[in-house]
């Protein structure tokens, strides 16, 4: 297993020429500019608002308070006024207020303190790209809207066309991130296929995106098995890389990416029906589309669901 690191100047340089180099093909294939005309948007939906406990208190009368950590394109990321938060939750967020006939009061965050906050009551409902586990649900409630995808990518010229299975990554040289859940699904499959007298694999961890983008570009690495939406943008917006498989962060089980609002608030409920109104009105496969995420959608959302278990 090798970590590799670049300097931060020479990151500095990669990340801007890899910027000027997509920058037309990005502009064309996604929207990041403050005023987001084209986002979708919805109508009040009577049985969400009428399932909204009566006794819950917002934190800002007329609006949905919503955190979210903007750390990656399509997911979220800053606009091109480097201060309005825009992506694929930024668009669900405000199309989930809208159905709860509310304005959207969207609070960017370091991911890490979302637990905090959301538990003193900063917010009231944490839409960042959170996987339920069943840890987290001891201490807060879910409504899943987005399947949990890990995706292998490889080099748009790359001679691997599909990973579906362990034995079709035995011998080849991945990338991962240290820690993760997609490290520890690899590394099942990894060991499986050890046991079955295939060639190991070989891990790489690098410290920074531009590192991992130039890895595979120079064939130092054959593969990117990383969360998917992140490399479904890079695929689309430069088009250098390109997927050959998708794997549920959950496996062998399933992991839904979820609204998460403090624990017997019964606020989840609520945020629940929203969203299946959004799936039934068609505005939810809109966003998903808008961020090339279609593939992530969930035909229904559902109230805490089994979670990830502690590994």
């Amino acid at each position: 297993m090798i970590r590799h690191s670049i300097t931060k100047s020479v990151a500095a340089a990669l990340i801007g020429l890899a910027l000027l180099s997509g920058q037309a093909a990005a502009q064309n294939a996604f929207d990041f500019s403050p005023e987001q005309k084209d986002r979708p948007r919805t109508q009040s939906n009577p049985e969400a608002v009428k399932a909204i406990p009566a006794d819950f208190k917002f934190v800002r009368e007329g609006y949905l308070t919503v955190a979210i950590a903007p750390f990656a394109p399509p997911i979220s990321t800053y606009a091109t006024d480097a201060k309005t938060v825009v992506g694929a939750d930024p668009d669900y967020a405000r199309l989930v207020a809208e159905s709860l006939g509310l304005q959207l009061d969207l609070q960017p965050i370091a991911w890490a303190d979302w637990p905090l906050g959301l538990t003193s009551g900063k917010y009231d409902a944490v839409i960042s790209n959170v996987g339920v586990t069943e840890a987290r649900k001891e201490k807060f409630d879910f409504s899943t809207y987005r399947l949990g995808l890990h995706g292998f990518y490889v080099k748009k010229d790359s001679r691997i066309q599909k990973i579906a299975e362990p034995k079709d990554v035995a011998g080849l040289r991945i990338i991962t991130g240290s820690g993760t859940n997609q490290e520890r699904i690899i590394l099942e499959w990894d060991r499986r296929n050890r046991e079955a007298g295939l060639p190991p694999i070989s891990l790489q961890y690098y410290d920074d995106q531009a590192a991992i983008w130039l890895a595979l570009a120079s064939g130092r690495a054959d593969v990117n098995f990383n969360p998917n939406g992140p490399q479904a943008y890079e695929a689309a917006s430069k088009g250098a890389i390109r997927q050959v498989g998708t794997v549920n962060a959950g496996w062998p089980l399933k992991s839904d990416v979820a609204i998460a609002t403090r624990k017997g608030s019964g606020l989840a409920n609520a945020l629940t029906i929203a969203t299946n109104s959004l799936i039934r009105d068609g505005s939810y496969e809109k966003f998903l589309k808008r961020w090339n995420l279609g593939e992530e959608g969930l035909p229904a959302s559902e109230t805490n669901p089994p979670g990830l278990p502690q590994y």
